[in-house]
């Protein structure tokens, strides 16, 4: 059902490269899609590829990217991951979860949102809105995301595990809202054991819901 309430669902951060993509995840931390998108243009003009970042300089790295937030860590954290890159990796962004997260800043969720949409292999993207939606929906009763993440695995086909945390991105940052979910606009509520922690009525839900992603 979310599948047909968002055919257009994907990755909704702006990349032509893994390194690109990685790089905006990074950046795309307690920050929106649309701000990043916004910067990282700027960002690799600048700095074209890994090396550049990796030999940038900090401050000014550091201001290119101060419009997402907590600008000074995240620029640690690319030229962190962008120096292991070229030195152990050969300059490209690895395709494999266990090398991926070696990477300084690099967890288990960014580096299943680049196997996933840059490399084409499924992952189980676990982000606040993927958890949220899987306990309010009792496919999971866990709060660790890895723990959420191999509750997930079990449940639907490898092949979809892409598309399924997508779904629930779009559908959390739309609909499901932490503070007050759009129960009654709902699209799955007759499935959803935690149906009316939100506005049931049709008119006062349809007015929380949104039709641009939100970090």
């Amino acid at each position: 059902m979310l599948r047909e309430t968002y055919p257009q669902a994907d990755c909704e951060l702006d990349f032509t490269t893994a390194w690109e993509l990685l790089a905006a995840t990074v950046l795309s931390a307690q920050c929106t899609d649309k701000r990043v998108n916004a910067v990282t243009p700027v960002m690799f003009t600048r700095y074209p590829g890994v090396g550049d970042v990796a030999a940038a300089e900090r401050t000014e790295l550091e201001e290119i990217i101060r419009p997402t937030g907590f600008f000074r860590a995240k620029a640690q954290s690319l030229q962190g991951m962008a120096t292991v890159i070229c030195e152990q990796f050969d300059g490209e962004v690895p395709d494999r979860l266990e090398d991926l997260v070696t990477l300084p800043g690099v967890g288990r969720k960014t580096a299943n949102v680049v196997l996933g949409y840059a490399y084409g292999i499924p992952g189980i993207t676990v982000d606040t809105h993927v958890g949220r939606l899987a306990r309010r929906l009792g496919w999971t009763d866990q709060t660790d995301p890895v723990a959420i993440e191999h509750d997930l695995m079990g449940l639907f086909a490898r092949k979809d595990w892409t598309v399924v945390s997508q779904d629930l991105i779009w559908h959390g940052r739309r609909c499901c809202h932490a503070r007050k979910p759009a129960c009654g606009a709902c699209p799955v509520a007759r499935w959803c054991p935690a149906f009316g922690e939100g506005p049931t009525d049709p008119v006062k839900a349809a007015a929380l819901l949104t039709s641009e992603g939100r970090a």
